[in-house]
């Protein structure tokens, strides 16, 4: 049995919206190459294994994005790759709260905000590969430890007074 048709991560949902409490399961994949957080990128397709049920309100769509993001490690610049996989738990609705809520357009749900804002929320901003690097930052902590000459002449002052 086929299910309604999907482009993209753009899902038909009328038969949904036309049954109270009906739910649908559906696996989706989707190139999103612009998909670019501060300091990592995804690489490759995501794909969505989601479940979706009609509420009163909407459609709800719970589940989970993976894809594979690819960045530089921010201690010894080694590039790396790691694998994600996140859940999601959201609201669909004819009218969307703005920053809340994601729109049902028609009889359709655009998927794609929903991935990108699960996705880029947990792209690391300064990601270090999993050896790590242990004496990174040595010598700025051991000079941190001096006292800054700057400060010399006002270390001289005797404030107890």
């Amino acid at each position: 049995m086929t299910g309604p048709p999907m482009r993209g991560l753009r899902i038909e949902v009328a038969d949904l919206l036309s049954k109270p409490s009906a739910r649908r399961a559906c696996e989706l994949a989707a190139e999103l190459p612009d998909l670019v957080g501060t300091s990592a990128r995804v690489v490759g397709p995501v794909r969505l294994a989601v479940t979706l049920e009609r509420i009163p309100d909407g459609i709800v769509a719970r589940g989970a994005v993976d894809g594979v993001w690819a960045a530089q490690c921010s201690e010894g610049l080694e590039d790396l790759e790691e694998r994600f996989d996140l859940p999601f738990d959201e609201l669909f609705e004819p009218e969307p709260v703005e920053g809340e809520t994601y729109p049902i357009d028609g009889a359709e749900i655009d998927l794609e905000q929903l991935v990108r804002d699960t996705v880029l929320l947990e792209l690391p901003l300064a990601p270090v590969c999993a050896a790590g690097h242990p004496d990174f930052g040595a010598d700025v902590e051991r000079a941190s430890d001096a006292p800054d000459p700057r400060w010399a002449e006002l270390a001289r002052l005797n404030l107890e007074e």
